[in-house]
Formats: structure tokens, C-alpha cells, sequence
């Protein structure tokens, strides 16, 4: 979708995904080796009971689900340009996630191109999990 397309309060959904053992372990060694991420054992010992997903990847997860089940940004998306996150609730192996992505505001920024600030929440059933967004910028028509 071109700049000009989005509307302030659209709402796209982001299909349903699942949290694997091995995500989290593999992931975590790569990128987030915190002990509640990669060591079972000790993992246990925490109030969280068990492994949890680190929070980038999760994030991660739900924007491959988006992008890979209708993109609404395509080839149109010339870049990202920022982005936050926040975790209310761990994520575990076995869970099945799922969200939504809207659009909360629109900056034309020359002839060319446009930011498309959004927000992201993702769920377990109807519990929110996490949260955050960003801003990317998309091509404007005729550009």
C-alpha cells in the first residue's frame, strides 16, 4: 500500500503463531543469552516457572506472522524508522499468539514519501502479552 492508502485507526490482523522450545533456546544462544532464556534448570527456580521466550522474539515472531499473511506495506515500504516494545506477560513454549497492528498516525514527509506510525499488540486467547510499534516509511504515490 502507498503512503496515501492508510487511514488513521486501520486495523490489520496478525494470524495466529506458535512458540517453540526450540525457538527459544535457539534464538536466546544467538541473541539473548540471559540464563531465564537458555538454562532450564535455573529457569525453574524463577517465578516465571520455566523458560521464557525472550521478548524481542517474540515481537519478532508476530512480525514475520504479519508480514508473511498480507503485508500491507510491500514493496511500498522503503524503510523502518523506529521502533519500542514492551512485555506485560512472559511467553512460553506451546503458546499460541496472535495480534493486531494499527495505524496511529500519518506524517507526510516530501512528494516522495510518508511515516506510518503503528501500534502492535499481540495476545495469548484475549490476554495481552506485549506491546510497542513504530514507525516506517512508505512510498507515496507517484514517487
Amino acid at each position: 500500500m502507498y503512503f496515501e492508502e492508510f487511514v488513521v485507526g486501520q486495523r490489520f490482523e496478525i494470524p495466529p503463531f506458535s512458540i517453540t522450545k526450540e525457538q527459544i533456546l535457539g534464538f536466546a544462544r544467538d541473541y539473548d543469552p540471559l540464563p531465564i532464556h537458555i538454562d532450564e534448570d535455573y529457569a525453574k527456580t524463577t517465578r516465571f516457572g520455566g523458560l521464557i521466550a525472550s521478548g524481542v522474539m517474540t515481537f519478532m515472531l508476530a512480525w514475520t506472522s504479519f508480514i508473511k499473511n498480507g503485508d500491507p506495506f510491500g514493496a511500498e515500504l522503503v524503510a523502518g524508522a523506529s521502533n519500542h516494545m514492551e512485555w506485560q506477560k512472559p511467553s512460553y513454549a506451546g503458546d499460541r499468539l496472535h495480534g493486531t497492528v494499527s495505524v496511529r498516525q500519518l506524517k507526510r514527509r516530501n512528494p516522495y514519501n510518508g511515516l506510518v506510525e503503528f501500534e502492535v499488540v499481540i495476545y495469548k486467547d484475549d490476554e495481552q502479552v506485549a506491546s510497542g510499534g513504530g514507525e516506517v516509511v512508505v512510498k507515496a504515490r507517484g514517487a
